[in-house]
């Protein structure tokens, strides 16, 4: 079960691929243009205007003939319609121009945690929770169910939450397993996901398969054993305790079948002594 469940997570992250491919180029023309893009500014049957440039700082480009322009603020389509006002008055009849935005560097988002690549990653354009999370490398078989994004308050120092933060929490596995696409969020420049490591239960003793087990929510001893394979034909059902670490200490306690495990619990089955 635990199996088919990370199978599914992965194709579903998989699935994403392939359309970030398709959607590339209708991203760049939506993209605003910022400080650090490289743009790649072509004039049909002018090669020799053929540029690339990056951003400045303060957001302008410098192109041959019309010199200096200001870049950021527009989209690719924007900024056509400007290159090509200059270039008609007094350059060319009618230019026909083209912008290719090269390299997104301008819009990034943190993404920490249980991911293949944590770190920065770079927007394309008005991209997904499920987007920025496959250029990271997807998640890792170890990640919880509940993901969260910080958005930054405007001028917030980094890495600090303040009051005027906005922390939005996304189920993944509403949105990988349910298939509920309303889930899966936009992604905004500045902002800070972190995908958790998951907490696991420990079931011990007379089952089938000892072994470490994702806690989901609700998760009870029950479920647990079943997750575990089952009781074995020497178990104490009714003998089933639970050892739970408090700080330093660990108290051991009688288990109850509907019991909600907690992280780190042991769940021990002992052996029927008839």
């Amino acid at each position: 079960m635990k199996e088919m469940k990370m199978k599914k997570l992965v194709l579903s992250l998989m699935l994403v691929v392939p359309l970030i491919g398709l959607a590339a180029f209708a991203e760049g023309q939506q993209y605003i243009i910022g400080a650090g893009d490289l743009l790649k500014i072509s004039v049909y049957d002018n090669p020799d205007l053929t540029t690339e440039t990056r951003v400045s700082n303060d957001g302008k480009i410098t192109l041959p003939l019309i010199g200096e322009i200001q870049a950021s603020g527009n989209t690719a389509i924007q900024l056509e319609k400007s290159i090509a006002a200059h270039l008609a008055d007094g350059y060319i009849i009618k230019p026909q121009v083209s912008v290719f935005i090269e390299e997104y560097k301008s819009k990034k988002v943190s993404v920490l945690g249980e991911v293949a690549k944590p770190g920065l990653v770079i927007l394309r354009g008005e991209e997904t929770l499920l987007e920025v999370l496959s250029d990271a490398g997807g998640i890792t078989a170890n990640a919880g169910d509940v993901v969260t994004i910080q958005r930054k308050a405007g001028g917030a120092a980094a890495g600090r939450i303040d009051a005027g933060d906005v922390i939005v929490t996304v189920d993944m596995k509403r949105l990988l397993e349910d298939g509920d696409v309303t889930a899966n969020v936009p992604v905004m420049d500045g902002d800070s996901i972190y995908v958790p490591k998951a907490a696991f239960v420990y079931v011990n003793g007379e089952v089938k398969n000892p072994g470490v087990y994702k806690i989901t929510k609700g998760l009870t001893v029950l479920k647990s054993i079943t997750l575990a394979g089952g009781f074995t034909g020497k178990a104490s059902e009714s003998g089933t305790k639970i050892i739970r670490k408090k700080g330093d200490k660990e108290d051991t306690f009688r288990a109850k079948m509907d019991d909600v495990v907690m992280a780190d619990d042991i769940v021990y089955v002992p052996e029927s002594l008839f």
